[in-house]
């Protein structure tokens, strides 16, 4: 996917974030119906932790050493695409701007691994 400057990683993660939303919102929707109450934070981490341990056998499986039913690069991209969402729902039930975060974040980490490398060169 390309992007250009208006259209950066920022705005993207933005627009997904607001989808990740969405999707939550149904969801409390027939966690209120069903238990009469939404998840706690708690019990959403323990969600996140779950699916992103799942991620871990896929990764195995992906490289022949654990077994799994059903087609690994499918169940990947959905438990990938999955804790993707988890992050946002989290760090929405955080007060964390996702998008601003993680473009921080970046930024932070590409100007160290620069100053490596210019080290590295001399």
């Amino acid at each position: 996917m390309n992007h250009t400057p208006a259209d950066g990683p920022q705005t993207g993660l933005a627009e997904a974030d607001d989808t990740a939303l969405k999707v939550r919102a149904q969801y409390e929707q027939i966690e209120q119906h069903v238990l009469g109450r939404t998840w706690t934070l708690p019990e959403l981490a323990v969600g996140f932790t779950n699916d992103a341990a799942y991620v871990g056998r896929l990764v195995l499986a992906a490289e022949h050493t654990w077994g799994i039913d059903g087609d690994v690069d499918a169940e990947l991209r959905h438990k990938l695409a999955e804790c993707l969402w988890w992050v946002f729902v989290l760090a929405d039930r955080l007060d964390v701007d996702m998008p601003e975060a993680y473009a921080a974040t970046m930024d932070k980490i590409g100007s160290g691994l620069q100053q490596t490398l210019r080290g590295m060169s001399d």
